[in-house]
């Protein structure tokens, strides 16, 4: 097995999957999910993002297929897809891409420099786009929201009636190592998530609840949110808490005969467990 660091902007994936793929005898990169977050990437210069996200990636990839290896996993963003969709109108792995953001347009670019190498060479790639990703020791947005609820903060999330598909570690892991085993994933391009979607808040019911805590909510309208973020130049927040997000995983199950073996419950459970204010 020939494997790459593979690191998250949240926490790094490589301990579960050398644990996961155990023994496996196969030749194979799993390539990176990315050098800097979205957030990060704003910052920084396009030839800086280009360089992170897909020189890099393709430079990683072109070695792997000059040293004889068989297959390249690829973890990309859904991000390629898009930033948002409308109720019961899913993303699915087949969507005519439209990233909106540096991040997202780095992943395609990498991802289209990623199938000219494969037709090129024969190495065989497979990609996955995975949504929001938490688990122990995630941090961002996701800690943050776990120390609202550790500390019972009012929160104005109570009547919010989004959609919006996540990930836990553990299933993304799972769904890698499949990736890399399955002879079906060859050349395909996949959507993971924990194959249930949430709303805000639920989510930060379930996360209490996994927590121990008592959520403390006030059922402000989202309309109202989005009316203030607006006013306040924060659009962008009211979209990640308003807004739907989903993901259409039946391609994923039905080709790799996959279930993702975590469920939402037991995934906040774990990277609620522990959890430092």
């Amino acid at each position: 097995m020939y494997l790459n660091s593979l690191f998250d902007p949240h926490f790094s994936l490589l301990p579960l999957l050398l644990a996961k793929l155990g023994l496996f005898g196969g030749r194979v990169i799993v390539g990176p999910r990315g050098e800097l977050s979205a957030g990060a990437l704003q910052l920084k210069s396009a030839k800086k993002r280009v360089f992170l996200n897909v020189s890099g990636t393709l430079n990683l990839a072109r070695q792997a297929a000059d040293a004889g290896v068989r297959r390249f996993v690829f973890v990309s963003s859904i991000k390629v897809n898009g930033e948002a969709t409308q109720p019961g109108h899913p993303f699915t792995a087949d969507d005519v891409p439209a990233p909106l953001d540096p991040y997202g347009v780095s992943k395609l670019e990498a991802e289209q420099g990623l199938r000219e190498i494969e037709l090129q060479t024969g190495m065989e790639v497979v990609i996955v786009r995975p949504p929001l990703v938490y688990g122990p020791g995630v941090k961002a947005n996701f800690a943050s929201m776990m120390r609202w609820v550790a500390r019972s903060i009012p929160l104005p999330l109570g009547a919010i009636q989004n959609a919006r598909s996540m990930v836990a570690l553990d299933n993304l892991v799972d769904l890698l190592v499949t990736c890399v085993k399955h002879p079906a994933a060859a050349g395909q391009t996949f959507l993971v998530s924990d194959g249930e979607d949430v709303s805000t808040t639920e989510l930060l019911r379930r996360t209490a609840l996994a927590m121990g805590k008592k959520p403390f909510m006030l059922p402000i309208p989202a309309f109202v949110l989005e009316w203030g973020t607006a006013l306040l130049g924060k659009r962008a927040v009211a979209q990640r808490l308003c807004g739907s997000l989903q993901l259409d995983i039946n391609k994923t199950r039905q080709l790799l005969d996959w279930t993702p073996p975590v469920s939402v419950d037991e995934g906040l459970h774990r990277a609620t467990e522990g959890f430092s204010q």
